[in-house]
């Protein structure tokens, strides 16, 4: 209740403690049927469509940021599973470079160029969802109270417009009638009615307004998430990618150095039997390999490069390649037959485990770096 001397005078206090009184004893009347309540069942639809639709944007506010409070967590379960594997990976494992490469391209792909403190595409991803779905649901959700509160206001001015008719009548009713009375119970009526009315119409124009855009507001809602989670998921999906092509090349690198062991082993144990037998082996002119011994590496090795880029073979005579595999470059047999850009190469993995130097093929040396 308002207090006096805080710009509410006695007078205009007693007016409000009146007015609520009145209201009081018409709604009881009511209630006991012995007075008639204005009733207005379009109106009436109206309001429960409005509790109904607040009710559901609330809820829908409500799991947005629910939906919010997830994306955090499992942006910082993802940021530590990060951290564990890069810790874990051992120095000389295939794919540290691109393993610490991801890990830039993880950070370059995160960061939102719009917003200079988002550095994740964690953040981007809930920055955007709060920018773009949350914040306009808050704003759709804004205009509620002022409705609601005007909703309640119509309702008391409602009752004292019956007050007012139902005074007025009996006024007019009685056996002794004051005509000042009646000209300003009148008066009265009057002024009730036009301020119901006043608010009346007003609501009826807002409420179906309101009720229909409804409609509008959830599409751009989810369409908005919906284009959000699409973008997110296609980004990290190809990082995902990469991690499991690092992955896979990881298990080749083991079984390959598997095969090398086996294969150095053997190849020792033949030469220490052959020194027994010839002591001139020892001594034998090198071959045209210029970076390991004979029984490593083929005939006519140059070098050894890595494939960057995937390559896919286009005819008989073309090596294909996957990103991270290690070629032995030859030597042609006819210079003449190299073109400018091309060599000519044997996959490690299949000469370590084959020793058949017929697989070797051409092709373009930018798909690949030196080693």
């Amino acid at each position: 209740m308002a207090e006096i001397g805080k710009g509410v005078t006695a007078g205009k206090l007693a007016i409000n403690v009146q007015k609520r009184l009145t209201r009081a004893q018409e709604k009881v009347l009511q209630k006991l049927g012995k007075a008639d309540e204005t009733r207005d069942v379009v109106f009436e639809e109206m309001v429960a469509n409005f509790n109904k639709q607040m009710g559901e944007g609330t809820k829908l506010q409500k799991d947005l940021k629910a939906y919010l409070a997830a994306v955090k967590t499992m942006h910082d379960a993802s940021r530590r599973l990060q951290d564990c594997l890069a810790d874990m990976y051992e120095p000389d494992w295939f794919g540290k470079e691109e393993m610490d490469a991801l890990a830039e391209e993880l950070i370059e792909k995160e960061m939102d160029i719009n917003l200079e403190d988002t550095d994740t595409m964690w953040l981007d991803y809930h920055q955007s969802i709060t920018d773009k779905s949350l914040q306009d649901m808050d704003m759709y959700l804004s205009q509620f109270p002022d409705i609601k509160a005007r909703i309640a206001k119509r309702d008391r001015k409602l009752v004292d417009f019956d007050s007012a008719r139902h005074h007025f009548t009996s006024l007019q009713k009685g056996k002794k009638k004051d005509e000042a009375k009646i000209a300003k119970a009148e008066e009265d009526l009057g002024r009730a009615q036009k301020i119901f009315e006043e608010l009346n119409v007003e609501l009826q124009d807002e409420l179906p307004a309101l009720w229909d855009r409804r409609v509008g507001v959830y599409v751009n809602t989810f369409q908005s998430l919906a284009g959000h989670q699409e973008k997110f998921h296609k980004e990290m999906s190809k990082l995902s990618e990469n991690l499991n092509d690092i992955m896979t090349k990881l298990e080749e690198q083991r079984q390959i150095k598997k095969g090398a062991t086996a294969a150095s082993k053997t190849e020792d144990c033949a030469k220490s039997e052959g020194a027994n037998h010839n002591e001139s082996a020892s001594s034998a002119p090198k071959s045209a390999v210029t970076n390991g011994s004979d029984g490593e590496l083929p005939p006519g090795f140059l070098y050894k490069v890595k494939a960057v880029h995937d390559y896919a073979a286009t005819d008989g005579d073309e090596l294909e390649l996957k990103m991270g595999d290690v070629v032995l470059v030859l030597a042609f047999d006819n210079p003449d037959e190299q073109d400018d850009g091309w060599l000519m190469g044997l996959k490690e993995s299949h000469w370590f485990q084959k020793k058949d130097i017929s697989a070797k093929g051409v092709f373009p040396e930018n798909f690949t770096q030196r080693v």
